[in-house]
């Protein structure tokens, strides 16, 4: 550890964690630094908003949320570490885009939302205060991936807003303030040194490793790997790897509500989480796309916030892991679903461990190259919602909440599911590589993910083989 002086003070710099090494390597990889931009917007139809008390409660934010502060540098010996600076004071601007066409605003927002930040020091995340169309007011907000992720995200917009309206409703009280994000950084840079956690995660996925090499499964019927073993005259390839061709979008996929609260219901009666009926519908789709192939890898992107620091700290703690089962046809829906929870169960136990790592690791055990997958899709559940921020005696108002793409993408296709913030239903947010990946291929994954889903839902005896020849 080492320090660093910032306008004549002193700081404490601090290596990075595990988290945030994965987003170092990647974008070192692609060369493209707007990979790692998050950007989105909040925005409230209630009256006139008053931007100079919302503007406070930004700084006010900046003050409380330790990770709004963080700072990327690279070292003497050209490595990154990060630290806090004390205060943030720089101008938060105001757009007004009350007079342009709705898609214009987000259409110029999406522009600002690939501009790269750069790791020389520099602040790693930038607010504007927005006026849009039809009164919707609020913030567009644009982070490092480094820094946040989207439930520091949705934390920072919540405070943020409870203390708005503390400050202008009566009976709304203040939020509490967040927990110490270099508390935890150094909780989990301990956990790297050898420590007896790190030692019992280790030994888990050796043994995963022990296991016969995955095999890629696609999301479309173009089975890219079917491709590759042609053109490689390698039959018996069975990972696959990238194009090079990173250039992406995002297209939204609104599910209804009342097949929205289906999901959610099944969920909650039969102590299933979401994020495994997901799953299990995923790998489902790769199945039938796959002429039926048992073993499937899912990427599983895992928050790592089960305790109250963690949930609360901040930053960034998302770890990618691979969630490889092998389901046989007559095994039952239901039964699946228990298949899944408890290979995730004991991947969540687990997944503190350095992802990077491993992923070298399975390319040693496996002999294949840097950058080589088994997993054609990445999945994002956000269980957290902005209609829990109703919940706290905030006036009744009307929420908009947009994502903007940054342009980029290192997978096929990545999905993140969000509840909306108008009627808790379940959004599909598929951001895939445009030039690789075809709104066809979008159209119909969509329509076979439900298809998995609801069938099995309706009746959770029904067979996966069932389900297979029913879609």
């Amino acid at each position: 550890m080492k320090e660093i002086s910032f306008n004549g003070a002193v700081m404490q710099t601090y290596p990075l964690t595990a988290a945030q090494r994965i987003h170092f390597y990647t974008v070192s990889a692609c060369k493209r630094e707007e990979l790692l931009n998050i950007a989105t917007g909040f925005y409230i139809e209630y009256g006139q908003t008053d931007f100079d008390t919302l503007r406070e409660c930004i700084y006010d934010g900046y003050e409380k949320f330790e990770a709004m502060r963080l700072r990327i540098n690279m070292d003497e010996e050209g490595n990154p570490v990060q630290y806090l600076v004390p205060k943030e004071d720089r101008e938060i601007r105001f757009m007004d885009f009350a007079h342009w066409r709705e898609e214009d605003a987000h259409e110029e927002m999406r522009r600002w939302s690939r501009i790269p930040f750069h790791m020389d020091g520099g602040p790693m995340n930038e607010i504007t205060l927005i006026r849009l169309p039809n009164n919707y007011e609020g913030l567009y907000m644009k982070v490092h991936h480094m820094t946040m992720d989207s439930s520091s995200i949705i934390s920072f917009y919540s405070y943020v807003l409870q203390l708005y309206c503390s400050k202008k409703f009566e009976n709304v009280e203040a939020p509490k303030p967040p927990k110490s994000y270099l508390k935890q950084l150094k909780i989990d840079l301990a956990y790297e040194e050898n420590s007896p956690a790190m030692l019992r995660d280790k030994e888990y996925w050796e043994k995963q490793l022990e296991e016969s090499e995955p095999i890629y499964t696609p999301f479309s019927a173009r089975n890219r790997l079917l491709e590759l073993r042609e053109a490689m005259k390698n039959p018996s390839l069975r990972a696959c790897y990238p194009t090079g061709d990173i250039e992406a979008d995002i297209k939204v996929y609104e599910l209804e509500d009342e097949p929205s609260r289906r999901i959610l219901e099944f969920s909650r009666k039969n102590r299933v989480p979401v994020a495994v009926i997901l799953l299990l519908g995923l790998r489902t789709v790769f199945s039938k796309f796959s002429g039926g192939e048992k073993d499937i890898s899912v990427k599983n992107a895992v928050a790592r916030r089960g305790t109250l620091l963690e949930s609360q700290s901040g930053g960034t703690r998302i770890h990618f892991w691979p969630l490889r089962t092998v389901i046989e046809p007559e095994t039952t829906f239901m039964d699946a679903l228990k298949i899944v929870q408890a290979k995730e169960n004991a991947l969540l136990k687990h997944a503190n461990y350095d992802p990077i790592l491993y992923m070298g690791e399975v390319g040693a055990r496996y002999g294949v190259p840097q950058g080589t997958s088994y997993d054609c899709t990445t999945l994002t559940y956000q269980a957290m919602s902005a209609t829990a921020l109703k919940g706290k005696n905030i006036p009744d108002m009307n929420f908009k909440s947009m994502w903007y793409t940054n342009g980029v993408a290192m997978q096929h296709l990545y999905v993140t599911v969000m509840h909306r913030p108008t009627d808790n239903g379940l959004s599909f947010h598929l951001e895939y590589q445009k030039n690789e990946v075809s709104e066809d291929e979008l159209e119909k994954f969509y329509f076979y993910l439900c298809r998995a889903l609801f069938y099995g839902l309706e009746d959770p005896s029904r067979t996966i083989g069932e389900i297979l020849n029913w879609m």
